[in-house]
């Protein structure tokens, strides 16, 4: 793994020709860190969380590698497009409510062969029901289990709160009124326990806390492998064998794969491995995509201001959600102003040898949501740019 002061002098470098603001891929980073990935899923095959890669080069990338096999998409739009540009077995990891959508899938046997999406609530039976039009497709459904750990007789919830549907005969129950209901079929299950595979169990200058997430993990690790397992049986009795069992994320990949009832890993974040991936005792990855914005003032000493910058992530609002400031080391936001709609000043000694022009590299709090703020990426090997790649926007695709 290169110092980041060499990876710093290969980008500009390799940029040198361009105009900031720009965003680049590391196709040296994304390459390891998918062998990685591959490494940790002990034989599983891993599903593509496209959410986090947003660009279709890099998707075709990642596929062609032996241990990567399907996508998860995150709305039906995407998931039609997808299986038009000739990906297969697309798994929407979402409900959707794309009424033109499911008219599209029920009436093509290509989309409908190649598209699964997600249920965990009959009304949503109902509305692509009513959606059909003519279609006659059968319609694949996977259904979705709630990872969340209870604590206290259920007095305390840990967990993104997506599924209603938590023990076995609940899914059991789903399931066969998907089977009683012509033209939908169940093929799979996934659960995305993000308490574990979303969560950082090592944060820096927090022992304390570091070591009660761990402890939590732990705790959910266990009661979910068991849940997820009587509920595959639930499922199965009711519809029989499963095509997957789809689980995990970038965060917990070896845990998840040693699960016999899951079959699949979910993981994207893993690829790019954004700043919020940097506090896992479980893996190290190697930062891969960045972007870079210029240097237009210097106001004073041990300050330099940046072009724009203010590309905050989802989720709980917080300092975690900001960009990084990552090359050159040692710069930090101003805390009156933070991360700018325009401009963005930083502080710090490393601004006095930065010049008009120069460059200051960030890192983006989560994978693909960078890929919504530029057209392309520039994707370098070594110290030269070998393509250029358009992200979603770029071909004219915001699906969120």
């Amino acid at each position: 793994m290169t110092s980041p002061a060499a990876d710093r002098a290969r980008y500009d470098r390799a940029t040198a020709h361009l105009d900031a603001p720009l965003a680049l891929v590391d196709l040296d980073a994304f390459d390891a860190n998918a062998d990685d990935l591959v490494r940790r899923a002990g034989g599983k095959p891993i599903r593509v969380a496209s959410k986090s890669v947003r660009c279709r080069t890099l998707l075709e990338r990642v596929l062609a590698r032996p241990g990567f096999a399907g996508i998860m998409s995150y709305t039906l739009a995407e998931s039609l497009w997808l299986a038009r540009s000739g990906f297969e077995d697309v798994l929407l990891a979402y409900p959707s409510a794309d009424r033109a959508g499911f008219a599209e899938l029920a009436a093509d046997p290509k989309l409908a062969a190649t598209v699964t999406v997600m249920v965990d609530d009959p009304a949503q039976l109902e509305l692509i029901e009513h959606a059909r039009g003519g279609g006659t497709e059968e319609i694949r459904v996977c259904l979705e289990l709630d990872t969340a750990l209870h604590l206290f007789g259920g007095r305390v919830r840990v967990g993104a709160r997506r599924s209603p549907l938590r023990e076995p005969e609940q899914l059991a129950a789903l399931a066969r009124a998907v089977a009683a209901r012509p033209g939908f079929r169940v093929v799979g299950l996934m659960g995305y326990e993000g308490h574990v595979a979303g969560v950082g169990d090592s944060l820096t200058g927090r022992p304390l806390r570091s070591r009660a997430i761990r402890l939590m993990q732990a705790t959910a690790r266990k009661e979910l492998a068991a849940r997820r397992a009587e509920a595959v049986r639930a499922v199965r009795a009711v519809v029989g064998e499963l095509e997957f069992v789809n689980g995990g994320g970038t965060g917990s990949v070896q845990q998840t794969a040693a699960e016999a009832a899951v079959t699949e890993i979910a993981a994207g974040s893993g690829l790019y491995v954004p700043r919020l991936f940097d506090n896992y005792t479980s893996f190290r990855g190697r930062p891969a995509a960045l972007f870079a914005q210029p240097v237009v003032r210097r106001p004073g000493v041990g300050v330099i201001t940046v072009l724009g910058g203010g590309y905050p992530a989802s989720g709980a609002a917080g300092a975690d959600r900001l960009p990084q400031p990552y090359l050159p080391q040692g710069l930090r936001y101003d805390a009156q102003e933070g991360a700018g709609e325009v401009q963005t000043p930083l502080l710090g000694s490393p601004a006095d040898d930065l010049r008009i022009g120069d460059r200051v590299w960030f890192r983006h709090a989560k994978a693909g949501e960078l890929c919504e703020r530029f057209e392309e990426l520039h994707l370098v090997q070594g110290d030269r740019v070998t393509a250029t790649a358009p992200t979603y926007r770029g071909e004219g695709r915001t699906f969120l």
